[in-house]
């Protein structure tokens, strides 16, 4: 612990975040993410940010200050404590307003959050996950011969929409026993209500069909329970006889169909790419001088799937990496940001290396009580995914120049929005 947390006295003439800083306006990042992220990080560990709608954030940006905000017991996640939400500040309609106001566990505190972590890991556990690697290798295997058929006439496929959606949104859909003919809509839902660029309107009306999709899930697995997790969800209670409420379970579910197939996506693509662009790390792996299991820690870090995650919020008026944050000030965890901190990992931290053993573990999953549960299905599935890919396609290449990758429209979400490759380089 670096101490970079401290609580503010009354009296104390700490700066605050956004006196006298001009605010930066985050936009999607694409190639230039590493050059926006490095600004942010040598504007300060905590840089003041403005949210669509014109909302007043702070993003944390830097490992070390990061790593205690995401684990500190005075900085919540129930948007009971966001400040601007609260007082109706925050203009109605907020496109963001999701991601505050979700119920379940990914924005719960203290023994709440303890209960319905309890609840879902009861369902979600690690031999179940363990237990799907001769189906994701399946899923895996099917996507990688249906490739040659998606090419395009001038020799190109789109890796991220033929391989590195479908194989995760199978896999999640699978796990939760969701009708397989609603997966596609249930990816543009979600891709509307992580990207950031969409309307309110969009967004509203994305959240109320996801709400009612999901809502017809959890009642069709209650009418039919099957060995599912959806199912399991229903049927896990607590000593005292304590289950998931219907908010708390649609929240939970629209969580993991979120976070369990967009992050893999996402990490997927961002690993093909750098593997591509620097084909002497991919030549390290084929050679088995690194792991597959280095390329997706390495690509964790180098490229998080994820660049800057709402929220979080300060319960009293805290002085962060040395710039005050006052109470129920929104937060952003800029996981992208942190992984390149060469405070953290290096002189060389922008430059992706499969043989990197830092002494920084990256928080691309997070840290602390809200680390992520599917951690491990993301890693098992990357893995078995990168492995199978390059085993059949060894030659296979970008079709265009990284830097050309048109951006995901979504600063929480840090990918490209296409990845045309030559399966033959």
């Amino acid at each position: 612990m670096t101490d970079a947390i401290r609580p503010v006295p009354p009296t104390a003439a700490a700066c605050p975040a956004h006196s006298g800083r001009e605010p930066h306006r985050l936009a999607p990042g694409g190639a230039a993410r590493a050059a926006a992220d490095a600004r942010l990080r040598e504007d300060g560990a905590v840089v003041p940010v403005l949210l669509p709608g014109e909302v007043p954030a702070v993003a944390v940006t830097r490992h070390e200050v990061l790593r205690e905000v995401l684990a500190h017991p005075e900085v919540a996640k129930n948007a009971c404590h966001f400040t601007a939400l609260r007082d109706g500040t925050v203009p109605p309609g907020w496109p963001l307003t999701l991601f505050a106001a979700i119920e379940g566990m990914t924005t719960a505190d203290g023994a709440d959050h303890r209960r319905l972590r309890g609840l879902v890991t009861q369902g979600f556990t690690g031999r179940r996950v363990a237990a799907l690697r001769p189906r994701i290798a399946e899923l895996t295997a099917g996507l990688l011969d249906a490739l040659p058929r998606a090419t395009d006439a001038d020799g190109t496929v789109d890796l991220r929409r033929h391989f590195a959606y479908p194989l995760p949104m199978s896999v999640i859909c699978e796990l939760l026993g969701v009708d397989p003919a609603l997966r596609d809509r249930l990816h543009e839902l979600s891709n509307l209500i992580v990207g950031t660029a969409g309307t309110a309107a969009e967004v509203l009306a994305a959240n109320r069909e996801i709400t009612a999709l999901l809502t017809e899930v959890a009642e069709a697995r209650r009418a039919d329970p099957g060995d599912d997790l959806t199912s399991a969800l229903l049927a896990a209670r607590e000593e005292d006889g304590d289950r998931l409420s219907a908010p708390e379970l649609v929240g939970t579910l629209l969580s993991l169909i979120i976070a369990g197939h967009e992050t893999t996506l996402n990490l997927i693509t961002n690993a093909v790419r750098a593997l591509c662009t620097d084909r002497g790390q991919l030549e390290l792996v084929l050679a088995g001088r690194a792991s597959w299991d280095d390329v997706v820690e390495e690509t964790l870090r180098y490229d998080s799937p994820v660049a800057h995650f709402p929220f979080r919020y300060p319960v009293r008026d805290l002085e962060i990496g040395g710039t005050l944050v006052p109470r129920g000030t929104p937060m952003l965890a800029s996981y992208a940001a942190a992984g390149r901190d060469p405070d953290a990992y290096g002189a060389d931290a922008d430059r992706f290396d499969v043989t990197r053993r830092p002494a920084a573990r990256h928080l691309s999953f997070g840290h602390g009580p809200h680390y992520c549960l599917g951690a491990p299905l993301a890693r098992l599935e990357a893995t078995v995914a990168l492995q199978a890919l390059f085993t059949r396609y060894p030659a296979l290449d970008l079709a265009v120049p990284d830097a050309e990758l048109p951006a995901h429209p979504s600063f929480v979400s840090n990918s490209t929005h296409v990845l045309p490759v030559r399966l033959t380089g």
